[in-house]
């Protein structure tokens, strides 16, 4: 297995720090939970922001420390080998997590956490490696892994996982926003497929 190529060593790409950081100050206080999760009715009733915000929230320390962890060696690694993807996918993935979940899973009141945010980066950026190297193999395990992840939580109804306690009953993960991840990831790899593949018919001939 080839493990992806470090530009440089150092903190993680600080958007992911800062990322971590604001989770990190919702967890610490917990009132802001109310404020910032995301809520179905709030959402219905113009508080736009909780689509962004919610994924910040998380429902107890085991949750933080889980996404928390795994967003800090994302950007530790990936982020710094396609930083405009990592941005775009920052900005866009909880909205569009949000959005999905909105129009397609009203029973879906309330959502917390960046698991879904983390491995819709985590395949985009899988993909966009394997891309530059079909014989590379680190890259297809990380998609056979977030595929081989999902599909047991389908089988399990939502109810797998069992490493993460929740602080909140009724809680159980939420496989609408992991595919709604998948589905952005696929998007937006194909828009940069087609993006290169237009850029090199428009280049000029040598």
């Amino acid at each position: 297995m080839k493990p992806p190529q470090i530009s440089r060593p150092g903190m993680p790409a600080w958007q992911f720090g800062a990322v971590f950081l604001f989770a990190l100050a919702a967890q610490l206080q917990p009132a802001w939970r109310e404020a910032l999760i995301y809520d179905r009715a709030a959402i219905g009733a113009g508080q736009l922001w909780r689509a962004w915000t919610g994924h910040a929230v998380h429902f107890g320390w085991p949750h933080f420390a889980a996404d928390g962890g795994l967003l800090l060696i994302i950007g530790w690694t990936l982020g710094r080998e396609f930083p405009r993807a990592s941005w775009l996918g920052l900005l866009l993935l909880p909205p569009f997590i949000s959005a999905a979940i909105y129009f397609l899973d009203p029973e879906m009141t309330r959502y917390a956490g960046l698991s879904a945010v983390n491995l819709g980066l985590l395949l985009l950026l899988a993909a966009r490696g394997w891309k530059g190297n079909l014989r590379d193999w680190f890259w297809p395990a990380i998609v056979v892994i977030y595929v081989v992840e999902l599909g047991y939580e389908m089988g399990k109804g939502g109810q797998g996982g069992g490493f993460i306690t929740f602080d909140e009953p009724g809680v159980k993960v939420a496989t609408g926003a992991h595919l709604a991840a998948a589905a952005y990831a696929l998007l937006a790899w194909a828009w940069c497929a087609w993006r290169g593949r237009k850029a090199k018919g428009e280049a000029p001939a040598s």
